[in-house]
């Protein structure tokens, strides 16, 4: 197969996680859209990586996979004392969380 393919398969599944990320309210959603498009990246890196034949691509997807890791475990984290304290759920309502 060639690059191209992987290349748009990776456009396609950032393109819905940005549209995610652009349209819906909810925090939960939110953060899967950015896995989404975290996704999308780590899959256009390992196809660049495979069509040049070296370990970078991969290595660098790898350091994307522990951030994106790292970014659900903190973005849990605040919907969890958002849903703790009764405040409003939808993003655009909030605007503190004061504890």
């Amino acid at each position: 197969m060639g690059i191209g393919w992987f290349l748009a398969v990776s456009a396609i599944v950032f393109s819905i996680g940005a549209g995610g990320v652009l349209t819906r309210r909810n925090p939960l959603v939110v953060l899967l859209c950015l896995e989404l498009m975290l996704n999308g990246a780590n899959l256009a890196l390992v196809a660049f990586a495979r069509l040049w034949g070296g370990e970078d691509g991969q290595v660098f997807a790898l350091v994307v996979m522990v951030i994106a890791a790292c970014e659900v475990t903190v973005g849990l984290g605040l919907i969890v004392a958002i849903y703790r304290r009764q405040l409003p759920i939808d993003v655009d309502e909030l605007n503190e969380l004061q504890g």
